[in-house]
């Protein structure tokens, strides 16, 4: 090989050392700054007012349907502040041709036009069903995906946060991917109902917040002994209140806990009246999974 050639060669080389070294340095630079972002949106604050978090990206609003992106900009216009964010608790599943679609039910019965389950028809096919709200009323909205969805709360990123609840038909890994490719990483957190589960998602995508359930210390314990650090972790500590210890003990590794009022709590409030819920916030209780976004609001202003 001529000295010509030689240089050539070795350009060339460079080149490509270059481009790969390129293309897995930035994606982790950007992970770790993605992680950081996220922690700040989640984290716990003392004196924030509680935030809010509806249950089904809905609750029982009239004319908004659960997991509906018109039901999300509603409660994002009511709610949504810049130093208050909304969260959208919303549900995905998987349709038969592999779309992840915005879904509670394992049917389409109860929230739909159309009737079956979900994982036997296509996205195709779900198109043609509307939208029902929980009093059983038909309205113009349909199932959107789980990409349309974070495409469009990543244009509402400073009032609009999620929690994403991930269905036994959907593989974590194609929730993650969406999350990345959608760039909302900082503002979406993922559900998981054990620490199992929790660990293996920290290890997948350690850039992302994780709800974990902690209703007692042994809870805490297995999830930080699996590796799950204190900054990935939301707390749901259950659907009733724990002891004020357990807000206390979260709150100076600085994680935020969910109370789901959601059921019992709820109708609770309905009975004895909404400020029940700013004595939930009192208590310890810094973000509300409720089927009353608007009323928790009101409550703990």
């Amino acid at each position: 090989m001529n000295t010509l050639s030689r240089s050539i060669s070795l350009l060339i080389s460079s080149s490509v050392l270059l481009t790969l070294s390129l293309a897995t340095c930035t994606p982790k630079a950007n992970l770790v700054g993605t992680g950081n972002r996220a922690y700040e949106n989640f984290r716990y604050r003392p004196g924030l007012t509680a935030r809010v978090s509806a249950h089904r990206g809905g609750g029982d609003l009239k004319g908004y349907p659960e997991n509906c992106i018109e039901s999300f900009a509603y409660l994002a216009d009511q709610l949504g502040t810049k130093t208050n964010p909304v969260i959208i608790e919303c549900d995905i599943d998987l349709t038969k041709d592999s779309l992840l679609v915005m879904m509670h039910d394992a049917t389409l019965d109860r929230t739909t036009t159309g009737t079956g389950k979900l994982i036997d028809q296509t996205y195709s096919q779900v198109q043609q069903y509307k939208l029902e709200d929980n009093f059983g009323t038909p309205t113009p909205y349909k199932i959107p995906t789980l990409e349309e969805v974070l495409r469009w709360g990543r244009k509402q990123s400073e009032t609009v946060h999620f929690t994403l609840d991930v269905k036994r038909n959907v593989k974590f890994e194609k929730v993650v991917e969406m999350v990345r490719k959608t760039g909302t990483g900082q503002t979406a957190a993922v559900i998981t109902y054990n620490a199992q589960d929790a660990a293996r998602l920290h290890k997948m995508a350690p850039e992302l917040m994780i709800s974990v359930t902690i209703r007692n210390q042994p809870e805490y314990d297995r999830l930080h002994d699996l590796g799950i650090p204190d900054n990935r972790m939301i707390a749901f500590v259950g659907t009733r209140e724990p002891d004020k210890a357990l807000y206390d003990f979260l709150h100076a590794k600085g994680i935020a806990t969910i109370l789901g009022t959601l059921g019992n709590l709820d109708k609770q409030a309905i009975a004895k009246g909404d400020a029940l819920y700013k004595t939930f916030a009192q208590n310890g209780a810094d973000i509300m999974s409720t089927d009353r976004p608007l009323e928790v609001a009101r409550a703990v202003k």
